[in-house]
């Protein structure tokens, strides 16, 4: 029976990577800070007598003599604010957890002789001048201004696993993950898809920054999951940097427009400014992915939005029903 640490167990795609790593029969160590995650999808998770949950900080040097943690298989270093309305709320923490964080998983997993996956994001990638995006792309960044707290910290946290995985040869994997999205989103997390269909479902304006010309791949949290599991499972991944993304691409306009077929919203669009940095393409690569893991998404944009336009109905329902 496999022993899985996972970090960010409470936030969205750690609460999805544990209901499937339970399913696996694997015993899940869940850590979080709840500063971003739901307490709920810890509750929920707690249902598994093989899922335990500790409240605290990958950043806190703490962390690394808790015995909960000890003789663990796998690490999952997923705790961190995603979105940018969090980031951009929380910076020095969000610098703290994929630094710090970052080298206290990987130094816990050398005593153990433990793997670990880092996820990383398409955000190293920066305002890309090349398209769409490899591995190899060195990025086109910003060091100084409101996204690079998240961009920059997600790429030392990299250069931590380079070091680890060259002078000490612990097995580490690095996921640059594009957007993930499904019903677990939180309604209030700021990111696309989770505003445009509240907006949708609550008869709000859809709000679309810029003309919506820019482009991004959204990915359904189930295809990204499967291929963090396989990349934990592969040791060709071992050292190496993969793409975990949908390659259909989308512009935002169009996005907005498919949210409003979907749901059947007669909700207006508009339009705000662009915020400062916001990149104007976003498209992996995913060819490394395909030959190192054999995964590809299986999920296209429009399943995705059904699923979770229904989802969020359900809930919406539910608070309006509790609300009576």
């Amino acid at each position: 029976m496999r022993k899985v640490v996972l970090t960010g167990a409470a936030g969205f795609l750690g609460y999805h990577l544990a209901v499937q790593l339970l399913k696996e029969g694997c015993v899940v160590i869940g850590l979080d800070n709840l500063s971003t995650g739901q307490k709920d999808n810890i509750k929920k998770l707690k249902r598994s007598e093989r899922f335990l949950f500790i409240q605290g900080d990958a950043a806190s040097p703490m962390v690394m003599d808790l015995p909960e943690l000890q003789r663990a298989d796998e690490i999952y270093h997923l705790a961190s604010p995603a979105s940018p309305k969090f980031y951009q709320s929380h910076p020095l923490e969000t610098i703290e957890v994929n630094t710090r964080g970052t080298f206290h998983m990987l130094e816990l997993c050398r005593r153990n002789k433990a793997k670990l996956l880092y996820t990383s994001t398409s955000e190293a990638y920066g305002d890309p001048a090349v398209h769409p995006q490899s591995e190899t792309y060195r990025g086109n960044v910003n060091t100084w201004g409101p996204r690079a707290c998240y961009d920059e910290a997600k790429r030392l946290g990299e250069t931590y696993c380079y070091e680890y995985f060259t002078k000490f040869g612990v097995p580490v994997k690095v996921a640059r993950i594009f957007n993930t999205y499904s019903a677990g989103l939180r309604n209030d997390d700021g990111r696309v898809i989770s505003n445009f269909v509240t907006q949708a479902l609550t008869g709000q304006d859809i709000t679309v920054y810029g003309d919506g010309s820019q482009t991004r791949s959204f990915c359904y949290v189930d295809d990204t999951v499967r291929g963090l599991m396989l990349m934990m499972r592969e040791s060709k991944a071992d050292g190496e940097i993969l793409n975990i993304g949908n390659p259909e691409e989308y512009t935002i306009l169009e996005v907005a427009r498919k949210v409003k077929q979907v749901s059947g919203s007669e909700s207006r669009i508009v339009y705000q400014d662009l915020p400062k940095d916001d990149p104007m393409q976003r498209r992996p690569d995913i060819t490394k992915a395909r030959q190192v893991l054999g995964w590809s998404p299986l999920v296209p944009l429009e399943e995705g939005l059904k699923r979770t336009i229904q989802a969020y109905s359900q809930l919406l329902r539910g608070k309006r029903q509790g609300e009576l």
